[in-house]
């Protein structure tokens, strides 16, 4: 198999599993979900710098839109498998 096949191979998987709509969906929640708690728990009062907080919203959002990409696309290939 040539490397050529192995990548529409995996674009088609991408494809129908609807990984972008997947991702875009996942960081779009992670993002809303990030900003609600850094606006009810970090910017009422903090004590430490602000630059920590943001460093921790970063990977809250990162992992946490990652986590979410990977559960939507779980379920598209349950969907998949089952029809």
């Amino acid at each position: 198999m040539s490397e050529r096949e192995q990548q529409s191979e995996a674009a088609a998987m991408v494809a129908a599993l609807h990984v972008p709509r997947n991702a875009k969906f996942g960081f779009g929640v992670a993002t809303l979900v990030t900003a609600a708690i850094v606006a009810l728990f970090v910017l009422p009062g903090t004590g430490r710098p602000m630059f920590l907080y943001v460093a921790l919203a970063f990977v809250l959002l990162v992992s946490l839109g990652s986590l979410l990409t990977a559960v939507f696309t779980a379920i598209s290939a349950v969907r998949l498998a089952r029809s």
